[in-house]
């Protein structure tokens, strides 16, 4: 049966100048939590300071969100907010940033909360907006977690990863201004550009998939193949950043409501054991993962048609050139120069992957023994 879909929050702003609409939130105390020094940087964080202000609210920064954010992360940041009793919590900057408003504004609700086991299935997940409601504000194109139920937080001892989605975590108002993403490095573009792909890509084959998510995720993975090079070569060009920043964003709704597959879930694996930027290990994974699927018979022909619209011969070829145009690596050796450490850990990684939710919604269910057989050969680029 189909489940109920969710595109985004109350208010969904883009387009260049959208920052702005800050002035018109209704909050009287607002935490920014960002994560490291890009969006001072580049004077964003005082412009949206500056337009809080103006609209007569008071603001707090949380500061200091690793790339994985981690548990302890989380609850330095729900404490900052039990002090300081926002009324609005901002997300600011990539994934990890938004990802780790989300999971704060949990604990900030719920300070009975102690750990990420508490909110994670079997157990009911918590009711929020009692005490405050969520703005999400991008500055990478690829995770779209302004417009995503999911976070994944990082357990400090083991570094392993949580991945958990629910809707009440999906942001009241996400507000996805290109300049914004001006600042973005272009390896960084590179690697959440290719995450916003495979969102797309995954989710036209997902399991789940219907009418309105082949929509969202068929013009997302055309518009992210046309413009993911023009923005990595040329940072300014606004029409390539906000290009990026709509398709990622559209790319999210598709997912969010569909699933993905196991191009995730051996990203989510190999971040863990190996802390791979997830947006490199989608990139790295996809093509293999495309040939993997292309054994169905449905999802052959879904490639085979994305690749005709997208102009190329196949989607998987078209895929591995992209990114040799992103200067992303074939394979996890280039990343990864210990062999024996990765080849040992490749059953505990397949079975961890095959755990992940992401692969109930792939097109086919692999056997662990697949899975090890998958991450060995894009390791050695086979």
């Amino acid at each position: 049966m189909m489940r109920p879909m969710k595109l985004a929050g109350s208010e969904l702003m883009f387009g260049e100048g959208s920052l702005e609409y800050i002035k018109a939130i209704q909050a009287g105390r607002v935490s920014i939590v960002i994560g490291g020094s890009s969006m001072e940087k580049s004077g964003i964080l005082e412009k949206i300071e500056g337009y809080f202000k103006d609209a007569g609210a008071q603001t707090s920064v949380i500061r200091g969100v690793e790339p994985d954010p981690s548990f302890q992360t989380v609850m330095r940041g729900a404490a900052d907010m039990l002090a300081f009793k926002p009324d609005l919590i901002v997300g600011l900057g990539g994934g990890s940033a938004m990802d780790a408003a989300k999971a704060m504004w949990v604990f900030y609700e719920h300070p009975e909360l102690k750990s990420m086991e508490d909110i994670m299935p079997p157990k009911p997940f918590p009711k929020l907006r009692t005490k405050a409601r969520l703005c999400c504000i991008p500055s990478t194109s690829g995770t779209a977690s302004e417009v995503s139920r999911s976070i994944v937080i990082s357990d400090n001892e083991t570094g392993m990863k949580h991945g958990l989605g629910n809707m009440e975590m999906m942001p009241d108002i996400a507000i996805c201004d290109p300049k914004v993403t001006v600042s973005m490095p272009p390896k960084i573009t590179a690697e959440t550009g290719m995450d916003a792909l495979t969102h797309a890509v995954e989710a036209l084959v997902s399991a789940r998939a219907n009418y309105i998510s082949d929509i969202l995720a068929t013009n997302a993975a055309l518009d992210i193949m046309k413009y993911l090079p023009k923005a990595y070569n040329n940072g300014p060009d606004i029409e390539a950043r906000e290009k990026m920043l709509l398709s990622s964003m559209a790319a999210g709704m598709a997912f969010t409501n569909v699933s993905l597959g196991i191009v995730h879930s051996m990203a989510h694996a190999i971040g863990g054991f190996f802390h791979v930027a997830h947006g490199l290990a989608d990139a790295i994974l996809l093509p293999y993962i495309i040939e993997y699927n292309s054994a169905h018979e449905r999802s052959r022909q879904i490639y085979e048609g994305l690749a005709k619209k997208a102009g190329v011969k196949e989607l998987g070829k078209a895929v591995t050139e992209l990114n040799a145009a992103l200067n992303i690596p074939r394979c996890f050796a280039a990343v990864i120069s210990d062999e024996e450490a990765y080849l040992s850990k490749m059953k505990e990684m397949a079975e961890t992957a095959l755990a992940d939710g992401c692969t109930k919604t792939n097109p086919i269910i692999p056997t662990v023994e697949e899975l090890e057989e998958l991450f060995r050969k894009a390791y050695k680029g086979e």
